[in-house]
């Protein structure tokens, strides 16, 4: 009996872990912060330097939270991790762990606790954080499928010929479909499911719209507004009125 029990825990153990990999891996992007809160000073120690160091090794491109951050992250902060270091020290030995969060502030990954008994603060918080961080190699960024080329097939249609009192033909040529793509510019909003629809949040996060499901595909009535949100090629776009005039809002909308 004890030894099943054993077998389930450790099954679970494993499917967590596993679990955490897989969030973690789909991130191509890791902030550590630059000021941990058991310290005092701006990466002291070097801290948040060694903790950077550290997570490119796996794979991730890796900012400081004070560093210039990439176009992507700005349009799209759920598109990055954030790293710090939890103290969870006693008087003889010092304990860190590596905490991962997502954009609302939720953790996705946490590490074992990395420890060690030196007296001088920045080798034993250097060699705790090179412990913690010792169990993460299995973390590692791994692209999704976006960069992979899908090879369309191409569908040749014989020319349409079109006669003038039997004299001229003329080819009608296939034009190219316009493809719409959202720029940085447009806002990102995040669907989180209810009851009746979704709620609309930003990174804030704040809720911006309550979507009422319709009938309709990827069409949705917003409530409080006198308007609706429908799919537009790869935009959302938000129609109601205020103040007795139109507005027309575009969103990516993340569900």
């Amino acid at each position: 009996m004890k030894k099943n029990i054993f077998l389930i825990a450790l099954f679970l153990v494993s499917l967590y872990s596993n679990s955490q990999e897989k969030k973690v891996n789909n991130y191509k992007y890791i902030i550590v912060s630059d000021k941990f809160d058991f310290l005092k000073e701006t990466d002291q120690y070097q801290t948040s330097s060694l903790t950077k160091f550290l997570l490119k090794k796996n794979g991730f491109d890796v900012y400081l939270s004070s560093e210039s951050l990439p176009l992507e992250i700005k349009a799209d902060r759920c598109s990055a991790l954030f790293v710090d270091v939890v103290s969870e020290s006693s008087m003889f030995k010092t304990k860190l762990k590596i905490r991962l969060k997502d954009c609302f502030n939720k953790v996705v990954y946490i590490s074992k606790i990395g420890e060690s008994r030196e007296k001088e603060y920045k080798k034993s918080y250097q060699d705790a954080i090179r412990d913690a961080y010792s169990n993460m190699s299995d973390i590692q960024y791994m692209p999704l499928s976006k960069n992979k080329e899908i090879k369309k097939e191409i569908l040749k249609e014989k020319p349409q010929e079109l006669t003038t009192n039997g004299a001229v033909a003329v080819i009608a040529k296939n034009k190219k479909p316009v493809v719409e793509t959202a720029n940085y510019n447009t806002k990102v909003l995040y669907a989180q499911p209810n009851k009746n629809g979704f709620q609309l949040i930003n990174t804030k996060p704040e809720v911006i719209f309550l979507l009422f499901k319709t009938k309709v595909k990827d069409v949705y009535i917003l409530k409080d507004k006198n308007g609706v949100l429908y799919k537009k090629g790869n935009i959302w776009v938000a129609e109601y009125y205020k103040n007795e005039s139109l507005v027309t809002e575009e969103y990516q909308v993340k569900f």
